[in-house]
């Protein structure tokens, strides 16, 4: 029994992972605020943050367990302690803990979080420096067992915790039931944390992106997941008046400008989901939201109510284009349902659908994998789609590991996409060669290597080629006839060619009766690349400038794109009655909002302005007097303005940057 408070250190472990360190974990600041709600004496740490910020000092051998030992070391005495981790986290974690032992005799040292659901026992077993795992949910069980702690009281009576017993063998108690009413959950611990704005400032990020805890569980029990498991296939979304409150109170966060919900299926409660969109309506709440969900979740006048509600984004859990391998793999959805048809669903809403789809799941042959690229490849037509693409993981605690577990190893050269940003440093690379079954995180299905070689080279090249040159890819599948050839046999030709995919375009379509339309394609979809990184120009004293690229095409490529969106093969050279003129500008946002790239048709007339505008050739007297002669009340330039085509001069004494 302790005379003076017990001191409370719960931190996430380390991870280098450029999409999760630039965000809190939402999770962290739910148990902080539990902690803080019960009385106790509790601080947080995020060592992701720690790590990318340069906070964790060095230690004799300049480990990365060493330095995030010393780091939590420096906070002062400490009775508890706790990584959280995930599966990708988990080595370091444990190496961080075994650095922390000799330093904390008396402290009880633990682990929780998601990475550790099917694997605390062995832990237990296998590390003998660690104490104890909590499973599960925390609200209830930190508080519990700190009690517990100050006291001496019994650890074997307080539910949800793996732990050794009197005589060392690892015991389990009771299962805690999973909280019943999220609303009762307590408010983020914000202040135990580093603010938003100096978490976005690690990657000089403006997207203001904040993740809440929105939902937990998942009632489904996918082979690849083992978030079902995890939560016995129970789904609890936050309730709506309360996931409205939470992301309303992002006004009042500096730097925070929207919000990501982590629940993993929305809308699969419909009438929930209903509900908070009509409560942020009522409310005229202006945060954009993103959210995780399924296709057959989402109809058309859900989606019209999210739009309205101010949700911009949406991930979709695809995982194939072929029923057969998602019925396989315990997907759970309904062979009849049109997943492309649900894309173009999203996207006529105004929300921006990412598709994700693992490759190499069991059950995948060629023609599998060839409806998988063909959904991408026809949905990536409608502007915006997103696609995402991943190999499969026999995780600990889901189907594939169960099924695959013992045979699969980890791969040297190919991290899997749930270990990005760890496993790197000696003491994780030790511990993942020496139980690989335990740390099958790293681990990829058994697979051929040119198998694996083809479907990394999918997932990392045309994943992203699908993103910059749709229109192009999918118009490159018609050669000279009227039918699409296969997406993988293409994908192939161009690996095989071993070029950039704008060089392997114009020699694949040179001489062909299509060659001008390639052209054009690959003209207009470098610019919108290329606007789209640049970002709106902010104006400067004294100087027009051209805030998006201008271009001339033999046909209207906007129209050929709607055309091969609805199935029908690209034209063929020469079928336009004339060139057209186009611009490609950046479309105002709100804050937060995610960027809008748009093109407009425009006269031949305002395309010479902005070519001549632009011209490196010019003069700067030329330049001078060109921009002199232009009126910026003329409404056609007022129009061009509008249009963000032209970025008229600042008004003086504007410091306006470039």
């Amino acid at each position: 029994m302790l005379a003076r408070p017990l001191k409370v250190l719960i931190a996430s472990a380390p991870h280098a992972d450029t999409f999760g360190y630039s965000m809190p974990p939402p999770g962290l600041l739910r148990l902080g605020g539990a902690a803080l709600r019960a009385g106790l004496d509790v601080a947080l740490d995020d060592l992701s943050y720690r790590w990318t910020a340069g906070d964790l000092g060095e230690d004799d051998a300049g480990t990365l367990a060493g330095r995030a030992a010393a780091h939590l070391l420096a906070r002062g005495p400490v009775d508890l302690l706790g990584l959280s981790v995930m599966g990708a986290t988990l080595p370091i974690a444990v190496a961080i803990l075994e650095r922390l032992r000799p330093a904390l005799p008396d402290a009880t040292l633990a682990l929780g979080g998601p990475g550790v659901h099917g694997t605390g026992d062995e832990v237990l077993r296998r590390f003998p420096w660690i104490d104890l795992v909590v499973r599960g949910e925390a609200e209830k069980t930190l508080p519990e067992l700190a009690r517990a702690l100050q006291r001496g009281g019994d650890l074997r009576t307080i539910p949800g915790l793996t732990l050794r017993g009197p005589a060392g063998a690892v015991e389990r108690t009771p299962d805690r039931p999973p909280l019943r009413d999220l609303g009762a959950l307590p408010d983020y611990a914000w202040e135990l944390l580093p603010s938003i704005a100096d978490y976005k400032a690690l990657r000089g990020e403006e997207d203001g992106l904040v993740p809440l805890d929105s939902g937990r569980g998942c009632v489904y029990d996918c082979s690849f997941c083992s978030i079902g498991r995890t939560w016995s296939r129970r789904s609890r979304p936050l309730p709506a008046a309360r996931l409205a409150d939470e992301i309303e109170g992002l006004r009042r966060i500096p730097a925070a400008r929207r919000a990501y919900l982590c629940h993993d299926i929305f809308g699969a409660d419909r009438r929930h989901a209903v509900d908070l969109c009509e409560e942020l309506v009522r409310r005229a709440v202006d945060i954009p939201w993103e959210v995780r969900a399924r296709v057959d979740h989402l109809d058309d006048d859900l989606l019209a109510a999210m739009a309205r509600a101010g949700c911009d984004r949406v991930l979709l859990g695809i995982e194939s284009g072929a029923p057969e391998v998602r019925r396989r793999n315990q997907k759970g959805m309904h062979d009849d349902v049109d997943v492309l048809a649900r894309v173009r669903a999203c996207v006529d809403a105004g929300v921006t659908p990412i598709l994700s789809l693992i490759l190499g799941l069991p059950g995948e042959g060629d023609a599998e994998l060839e409806r998988s690229l063909d959904l991408c490849a026809r949905a990536a037509l409608s502007g915006g789609v997103q696609v995402s693409l991943h190999l499969a993981n026999p995780q600990p605690g889901c189907a594939l590991g169960d099924e695959f577990g013992a045979e699969a190893r980890p791969s040297d050269s190919v991290p899997p996409d749930m270990a990005l940003g760890a496993g790197d440093s000696p003491e994780e690379r030790a511990l993942i060669g020496a139980h690989p079954d335990l740390f099958s995180t790293w681990a990829l299905l058994p697979m051929p290597p040119e198998r694996l070689g083809e479907l990394v080279f999918l997932k990392d090249e045309l994943g992203a080629l699908l993103m910059r040159y749709p229109r192009t890819f999918h118009a490159l599948r018609f050669g000279a006839g009227d039918a699409a050839a296969d997406a993988l046999a293409l994908a192939r030709a161009w690996r095989e060619d071993g070029r950039t995919f704008e060089t392997f375009a114009r020699e694949r379509s040179r001489g062909g009766p299509r060659a001008g339309v390639i052209e054009a394609l690959l003209a207009w979809e470098g610019a919108l690349v290329r606007v789209g990184a640049r970002g709106p120009l902010a104006p400067i004293p004294g100087r027009w400038r051209v805030g998006g690229e201008a271009l001339r095409a033999p046909l209207d490529v906007v129209a050929c794109a709607g055309r091969m969106g609805e199935g029908a093969p690209p034209p063929l050279d020469g079928d336009a009655e004339e060139p057209c003129a186009f611009a490609v500008t950046v479309a105002p946002v709100r804050p937060g909002a995610l960027p809008g790239i748009r093109t407009l048709r425009i006269g031949a007339g305002a395309a010479d302005l902005a070519r001549r505008l632009q011209d490196p050739r010019a003069s700067d007297a030329e330049r001078r007097a060109l921009e002199r002669s232009l009126d910026p009340a003329h409404p056609a330039l007022v129009a061009l303005v509008a249009a963000g085509l032209l970025v008229p001069p600042s008004r003086a004494g504007s410091t306006a940057p470039a």
